[in-house]
């Protein structure tokens, strides 16, 4: 799997434990809806402490944090932005209590794409959705395969996945983001140019189609 190439026309890298991947996925959705293709979504598990450092809330108050003030600035105010959009979305966007290892579902996405495609959606939209009402346990393996059950699937087979070749397969690839130039979510690879956030969306909608016409302004759908 090289980072920058596939056999899709898009490829869509998300990470669960980004608030901004979780509002790029209802436009990201639609468009490979009304475009009728399927796009390649792959995990970038981000390492948020290595640039904001780490903190743990209990019951609200912070616990432990190893945070400047700069870097408690630059939380607040990016949780702040987000919660704009989910709202207009008709989503509830809580902060985290702790930075996930979000890799184990970021996985569960790598195994439901390559297995059982036509659940995509569904899974995505189950583990985002339930992540940011802070209902869900995204380190717990039984819990993940209670979503992949949710969906209607046969988690059989994902354990082994996980522990095994989904795993390499998974560190390999985060091996190759960074110096591919990818360190962040969403983002989006089309014909072998990286686009960073949300608002590109129009702009990859006319790449998708041919480029028909003058490119349209880099703008958030809502």
């Amino acid at each position: 799997m090289n980072a920058l190439t596939s056999d899709k026309k898009l490829i869509v890298y998300i990470d669960i434990k980004s608030p901004y991947a979780f509002l790029a996925l209802k436009d990201t959705l639609a468009l490979e809806q009304d475009l009728n293709l399927e796009f390649d979504w792959r995990p970038l598990t981000l390492d948020i402490e290595s640039y904001l450092g780490s903190a743990k809330k209990s019951s609200g108050k912070v616990v432990e944090s190893n945070r400047s003030e700069l870097q408690w600035i630059m939380v607040k105010y990016a949780y702040m932005d987000a919660r704009r959009y989910a709202q207009r979305q008709g989503h509830i966007l809580k902060g985290t209590e702790k930075i996930w290892d979000s890799r184990l579902a970021n996985i569960a996405i790598q195994w439901v794409s390559l297995y059982h495609r036509a659940h995509l959606e569904d899974f995505l939209n189950e583990v985002f959705t339930k992540f940011w009402r802070r209902e869900l346990d995204i380190e717990d393996p039984k819990v993940i395969e209670n979503c992949i059950e949710l969906i209607g699937l046969n988690p059989d087979g994902f354990k082994h996945y996980s522990e095994n070749e989904g795993r390499e397969q998974h560190d390999q690839l985060q091996q190759e983001l960074h110096p591919a130039g990818l360190f962040g979510v969403p983002s989006y690879v089309i014909d072998g140019i990286t686009f960073f956030g949300r608002e590109h969306l129009p702009v990859i909608r006319w790449m998708l189609l041919g480029k028909q016409g003058p490119a349209p302004q880099i703008s958030y759908a809502l």
